[in-house]
């Protein structure tokens, strides 16, 4: 099979490395990848839907994937669908449950998803007139895309109102922010599910800790991810139950509801509180790190479940009883500015661990940071402990100027 993969992130690395390992004929391109995906496939310079689709028809893809959200938003499932190509992700529809928040809660709010209470504004001056009558901590949501930092828990008013003031005035991220979500903030630990969609049921994995925040502690602004666990040693069996009633079982009504039916993913992000489980966010694809873990613990063959869910099919998920850690290795200066361009070193000395580039370029033989993420190790064990002492131990001799990570991550 000739396999399109759509991104350039560790996510993509890690569904590179799960579909090569058990299709090891397969021959995949990456648009654009990283200096993991040059080593399964081909590196491709396009970005645009046309470039992609117009490859996509003159080399006869047999399936495309879509990793990041900005494509999905944008309709490329869509537009290959119309030109005849075989594509898993969500439709342009159903992409706006996560390119839109104030689609995406009034969304909840209509099918009796369980989510904390929160305003739309697209008023500066109505924002900051509510944020001046509301206890807190509080929440600030960018509506539209970005990357995983348009989300604020302000302690107090002084923190809200800058918080608006960056997001609709200054505009941090772009138009992104110039409609905002005000939520109640809800206490309690966060919880990621990431579901398969074959158009009819959903079919959710394991699932997944997320360490979303920058500093070790959960101290700083949150990132795309830190780092990730499966499977969450938080998330019970009566959690699992009462987020199936609550949150799964509205969502699936939803969508056939409003005619958002789609074959990809669905990623629910929770918080788990002593009331129940409450959605925070939906994504419409993988998560990254996420899918690290995921697919390191995952039994299926990847290109089953998916060929699975394009039929119409139950996938029949398998995830093996073993536990598996991710560790994310940044740039200095992340979430906000950083440097790029160092040379990476010790990658030979990494002796227990999946090393999936994210942030990285090769040349000439050499790896080269080219992003804030820039490469994550993964590992596997019996227990947590074991796991995490892999990931830390390979950490150590990785070298690139300004690198950070955290310190806890599976430290529960």
């Amino acid at each position: 099979m000739k396999i399109l993969i759509v991104g350039e992130g560790g996510r993509e690395s890690a569904i590179g490395t799960k579909i090569k390992k058990d299709n090891t004929q397969a021959k995949l391109f990456f648009a654009k990848g990283n200096a993991t995906t040059e080593q399964l496939g081909t590196n491709l310079p396009y970005n645009s839907i046309k470039e992609l689709r117009d490859f996509a028809l003159k080399e006869q893809i047999d399936l495309t994937i879509v990793g990041p959200e900005a494509p999905l938003v944008a309709g490329i499932v869509d537009d290959f669908r119309e030109h005849g190509l075989k594509i898993f992700g969500a439709k342009a529809r159903a992409a706006r449950l996560e390119g839109s928040k104030a689609f995406s809660k009034k969304f909840m709010q209509t099918y009796d998803v369980k989510t904390a209470q929160a305003v739309v504004f697209d008023s500066y001056e109505n924002a900051e007139r509510y944020v001046a009558t509301k206890n807190y901590p509080l929440v600030i949501k960018a509506s539209g895309l970005a990357g995983g930092k348009g989300v604020v828990i302000c302690q107090n008013h002084n923190e809200a109102e800058a918080t608006l003031h960056d997001f609709m005035i200054r505009k941090i991220h772009g138009d992104s922010g110039i409609q905002v979500i005000i939520e109640d903030y809800l206490a309690g630990f966060e919880a990621s599910v990431i579901a398969f969609s074959n158009g009819e049921q959903l079919f959710p994995c394991i699932p997944v800790k997320d360490y979303k925040k920058v500093g070790t502690g959960n101290t700083g602004p949150n990132t795309g991810g830190m780092g990730t666990a499966a499977p969450s040693p938080e998330f019970t069996r009566d959690h699992y139950i009462d987020f199936e009633k609550n949150i799964l079982e509205p969502t699936l009504k939803g969508l056939k509801s409003e005619r958002l039916d789609f074959q990809g993913f669905i990623f629910f992000g929770l918080m788990v509180t002593a009331s129940g489980c409450h959605l925070l966010e939906y994504n419409m694809r993988l998560g990254d790190p996420e899918t690290q873990v995921l697919l390191a613990l995952m039994e299926n063959n990847l290109l089953d479940v998916i060929e699975d869910c394009l039929a119409g099919k139950d996938p029949g998920l398998r995830f093996s009883n073993e536990k598996a850690v991710c560790l994310v290795m940044c740039s200095g200066g992340y979430p906000q500015t950083i440097e790029t361009g160092f040379e990476i070193t010790g990658l030979e000395k990494v002796q227990h661990s999946q090393v999936l580039f994210a942030g990285a370029e090769s040349v000439l033989g050499r790896q080269y940071t080219t992003g804030g993420r820039v490469l994550n190790l993964v590992a596997t064990a019996e227990n947590f402990d074991e796991a995490r002492k892999k990931v830390y131990a390979d950490a150590l001799p990785v070298h690139f100027d300004y690198a950070f990570y955290r310190e806890d991550i599976a430290k529960f």
